[in-house]
């Protein structure tokens, strides 16, 4: 009787928090429906008077929103790909390779973790201007193809592949390429999975880099675009609710064809070494 009250008052507090973080989304998703002033009002009512769909299309009149979303797209899911394919090779190498300096240069890669984001800015935008790359997608994408945070997971997860398989492989004639694409990297879509989600949400709401390298509105992505909806002495809330609402979709698509492998490739990195 006591662990069905636990379990049961345990329920009751999730459902809580869970109301409490849902609820901040449904609010912008109703809101995008009002008009500026019915945002604005005071004691206003949390549904709209009237649904008004001119939000939705005023962000794309005057802010080009949806080619700011198409390129976002595109950036995400070529860098997610990317660092799915390197974080997976290069965690295969660090697990079932053995050679001489190889638990040193893991411990670099995860270093790299260790320091702060905005440290690496200033020498990162330097080289983007001695490369000629600035205000292209190459700024964007190529300091981005390998993540430490990728390869730890990854390594981690092929770690827990038994050496038998490999080897038994191996026997058979089987080449190293053909084992990472055939074996190791269909055995590891539970980590791939949850390296997916990280990283295209990293990607997608970045806001910091994109605005410091991409100077053409016409390839500036989402994040930069929806600042455009602060003026300067006022805000159009309604445009924002519409252009934040949009922007979310492809979060959430991702995370619902990744969600049953999620868990299982977090719990994969916790595999000691």
């Amino acid at each position: 009787m006591l662990q069905k009250v636990k379990v049961t008052s345990f329920n009751l507090l999730l459902v809580f928090f869970l109301i409490i973080t849902v609820f901040p989304f449904v609010w912008m998703l109703v809101s995008s429906f009002k008009t500026n002033s019915e945002i604005v009002k005071i004691g206003g009512s949390f549904w709209p008077e009237h649904f008004n769909f001119s939000n939705y299309i005023k962000v794309q009149e005057n802010f080009q929103f949806m080619t700011m979303f198409l390129n976002t797209l595109i950036i995400a899911t070529v860098i997610t790909a990317c660092v799915i394919y390197t974080s997976s090779i290069i965690g295969f190498v660090l697990a079932k390779y053995k050679f001489k300096g190889r638990d040193q240069l893991f411990g670099l890669i995860l270093g790299t973790m260790m320091i702060p984001w905005a440290v690496t800015i200033i020498p990162k935008y330097d080289m983007m201007e001695k490369f000629g790359w600035m205000d292209s997608y190459a700024a964007l994408i190529i300091p981005s193809l390998v993540s430490g945070f990728g390869i730890y997971v990854l390594r981690q997860n092929i770690m827990s592949i038994p050496d038998e398989v490999i080897e038994a492989a191996r026997i058979d004639g089987a080449s190293e390429f053909y084992i990472f694409h055939r074996i190791i990297f269909p055995m590891s879509r539970n980590a791939i999975s949850s390296v997916a989600i990280f990283q295209f949400l990293w990607v997608w709401e970045d806001y910091l880099w994109p605005y410091l390298v991409i100077n053409t509105d016409s390839k500036q992505l989402i994040a930069v675009g929806l600042a455009m909806f602060n003026g300067q002495y006022s805000t159009d809330y309604g445009g924002l609710f519409a252009a934040t609402a949009i922007s979310i979709i492809p979060v959430i698509i991702v995370y619902i064809i990744f969600q049953k492998r999620f868990i299982e490739g977090i719990a994969g990195a916790s595999v000691k070494g």
